[in-house]
């Protein structure tokens, strides 16, 4: 990462109107109502960066990505992006960043994949042999070079995905915006993207990403940073394991065939702070135990270690991740408070 950041944002606010009924609108016209879609928004992403937006749907991260894109324009604050300021030089913001719509129709499916890319390295104004060599380049580069002169419309959903990614990189753009890009993807498929943008993409082409989901595990497996984006509001921005040891948050699960054996209750599991949850035993009679322990895995480690010098049967032991509401509603909890309570 360089010192300074790539893309700002500063004070960022976006509100949308709400449809109202004709009547409404006949006997009050002044007053419309309006949805908040971004409030105050405060952000630095840094060049060469993988930076994750969490959030569950209709948080506003699509909104926030529209605006640096130039495709929405902000109602308050300012946003720039390699220097660039979105509202006043829009033109000089979308050659330094693209974003990657997760919509395969906007491909043209009844072309070649090299065709389509040719088609957009025109709309760039690269022609001739520079044409084929960048449609040629990018092809290798994502993976479908072997596949270049087949239609697209017999292209499975990652394949689409990934041509999506090569056309976004038809003129070489400085930030990436991915919106999901691992949806309706299958687990191998989903894999493979995720190594793709953190190894090539960032690693060695230098580009900065902006990821916006609301997949924590894709969050914490492939960014350097996480903002948590909640109802318009960025909660908190930082390492997704300072977030998690600045919360304490340390939930771990076992599965035991003796749920009920003594040392559970000389543990005192239900003290100093622990919490415990005991589920009902699978058909092979292992019953799974969720534990959070704010001593975090030192404690943990001797927790496990007692158990199985007091004789308890333990298959597997593991860190589990908060889900992602329970995630927003510590977070939020933890946030600073305005005037009115508001995080």
């Amino acid at each position: 990462m360089s010192a300074g950041p790539i893309v700002r944002l500063e004070g960022i606010g976006k509100r949308f109107p709400l449809r109202r009924s004709w009547t409404k609108t006949v006997f009050d016209p002044r007053h419309g109502e309006y949805q908040v879609a971004l409030q105050d928004i405060d952000l630095e992403v840094g060049a060469g960066e993988l930076f994750g937006l969490l959030g569950q749907n209709g948080a506003g991260k699509t909104t926030l990505f529209k605006i640096l894109a130039t495709l929405v324009l902000p109602d308050s604050g300012s946003a720039r992006v390699a220097g660039f300021d979105v509202e006043r030089e829009g033109a000089r913001v979308r050659t330094v960043l693209t974003p990657v719509i997760p919509n395969e129709r906007s491909l043209y499916w009844r072309i070649s994949a090299f065709e389509n890319l040719r088609l957009y390295a025109s709309l760039h104004g690269i022609w001739g042999p520079e044409a084929f060599r960048r449609v040629t380049e990018l092809l290798e580069l994502v993976g479908l070079a072997d596949v270049g002169e087949k239609q697209v419309g017999l292209f499975s959903s990652g394949m689409k995905q990934r041509l999506l990614i090569a056309r976004a990189l038809v003129s070489r753009p400085k930030v990436l915006l991915l919106d999901e890009p691992t949806r309706s993807l299958d687990p191998v498929t989903s894999r493979d993207l995720r190594r793709f943008l953190r190894e090539e993409l960032v690693g060695r082409q230098g580009c900065t990403v902006l990821l916006a989901t609301h997949d924590q595990a894709e969050v914490s497996e492939l960014c350097d940073r996480v903002g948590i984006l909640e109802r318009g509001r960025l909660l908190a921005v930082g390492a997704t394991a300072d977030l998690v040891r600045r919360l304490e948050i340390h939930r771990y699960r076992m599965w035991t065939r003796d749920p009920d054996h003594a040392a559970f209750a000389s543990l005192d599991l239900s003290g100093s702070g622990r919490s415990v949850e005991r589920h009902r035993a699978d058909a092979d009679g292992w019953t799974r135990i969720d534990l959070e322990i704010p001593e975090g895995a030192d404690e943990a480690a001797r927790l496990l270690a007692r158990l199985a010098s007091e004789g308890v049967s333990v298959s597997r032991f593991e860190r589990v991740e908060l889900p992602l509401a329970e995630l927003i509603e510590r977070v939020s909890g933890d946030a600073p408070r305005d005037r009115g309570g508001r995080p």
